[in-house]
């Protein structure tokens, strides 16, 4: 049973989706700021976050660059602003998905069951090999099975769960042309909502993971009107 945690100021807004998802088979947990979140998860297992963006005190955006500071937990988050900056930052700073309220509540549930799918392990594995489930390039070990990137040292590297996929989905193409539209099938899949831009800011936030040498080339390289490339070669086991 996934265990979703609510953090949302608006009593109405926790109960309709305590509700909702306890119905459709989930544990629900709710917060209604940064505190009671961070207390929260401390005392569960936590599957995924939704969290609204306008909280009073500190807002969304901000528990969500502390969440992803120092866990992969899932996060979808909430506005009442349907503003293509806000998406942008809210995707930048790590957040799986973004839905503007108001919202059906099924379709916030088909959004946490798609982020919940990619996060597990079954689903990595299937992506990638499933008898070699560690991928080698430039210096990383990309953990399938585990879902972890670590740089030569050993050293963890936290990535959201798009960014694994998306990364996932480049060291299985490497050195090949990948357009945006076959990054967005092979990484999230038809169901989810197509949204070009969340592809070049999440290649952002990977460069500036993975590009330790500022004088070398990147390992991800833009094509000019075709999309992008990721350039190490790709060692398995």
């Amino acid at each position: 049973m996934p265990h979703i945690l609510v953090v949302d100021d608006e009593e109405d807004i926790r109960s309709l989706l305590t509700g909702f998802f306890r119905k459709h088979g989930h544990e629900v947990s709710v917060a209604t700021n940064g505190e009671t979140l961070f207390a929260t998860l401390e005392q569960h297992a936590i599957d995924l976050v939704i969290l609204d963006v306008m909280l009073q005190g500190e807002d969304g955006f901000s528990l969500c660059r502390q969440l992803r500071a120092t866990s992969k937990i899932p996060v979808i988050m909430l506005t009442a602003v349907d503003d293509h900056v806000d998406r942008v930052v809210g995707l930048e700073i790590g957040a799986d998905d973004y839905l503007v309220k108001p919202f059906d509540a099924r379709e916030l549930l088909a959004r946490v069951k798609a982020v919940l799918r990619r996060t597990t392990q079954m689903d990595a594995v299937a992506i990638g090999t499933p008898t070699r489930p560690v991928l080698s390039f430039a210096g990383w070990r990309l953990d399938i099975a585990r879902r972890e990137l670590r740089s030569a040292d050993n050293t963890l590297t936290i990535l959201s769960s798009g960014e694994f996929d998306l990364l996932l989905v480049f060291a299985e193409h490497p050195q090949r042309v990948l357009t945006r539209d076959q990054l967005l099938d092979l990484a999230r899949g038809s169901a989810r909502e197509v949204y070009d831009r969340s592809i070049d800011v999440q290649v952002a936030r990977l460069r500036r993971k993975l590009d330790m040498d500022t004088d070398a080339e990147s390992v991800i390289r833009t094509v000019r009107g075709g999309g992008y490339m990721f350039t190490p070669l790709v060692r398995r086991g």
